[in-house]
């Protein structure tokens, strides 16, 4: 996967959990800080959340992989691409790689809607974050 890197960190002792490896909530995180990114890639910034169109892609549904473990001190990154674009809804690719071997440690897909932050129902993806995400998506492997 060549997607947009989203995500850079390095897996922190305080992300880890009692048996020594990246506990999965901080995966998660690591999920959500990417798909912001990549939202904003897309034009839906911070700002525009805040008090311009004031809409956000919200996880309806998750497929997740665990492949192998992080331990603190470790380079990760997370790349994402998209796999398909609806109407209301746009699906997501993540990959947690671990930077040393560029192995995919875990793996995520992610259904999200596009949901307007004042009624809090799905909307019309805009035109133009349609037009941006045709950069970050995922090629067939034919």
């Amino acid at each position: 996967m060549s997607g947009f890197v989203a995500y850079k960190s390095i897996v922190d002792p305080s992300d880890c959990d009692f048996l020594g490896h990246m506990n999965v909530s901080k995966y998660f995180a690591a999920c959500s800080d990417s798909v912001f990114a990549l939202q904003a890639e897309l034009g839906l910034t911070a700002e525009d959340m805040r008090s311009g169109r004031k809409l956000s892609f919200a996880v309806v549904h998750a497929d997740s992989n665990f492949r192998s473990e992080l331990s603190a001190g470790e380079a990760i990154q997370m790349e994402s691409e998209i796999l398909e674009v609806g109407t209301k809804s746009m699906t997501f690719s993540l990959k947690l790689i671990r930077v040393a071997d560029s192995e995919t440690t875990f793996s995520t897909i992610f259904k999200c809607l596009l949901l307007n932050l004042q009624t809090r129902r799905a909307e019309v993806i805009p035109h133009d974050v349609i037009e941006r995400s045709t950069r970050w998506m995922a090629k067939s492997e034919d």
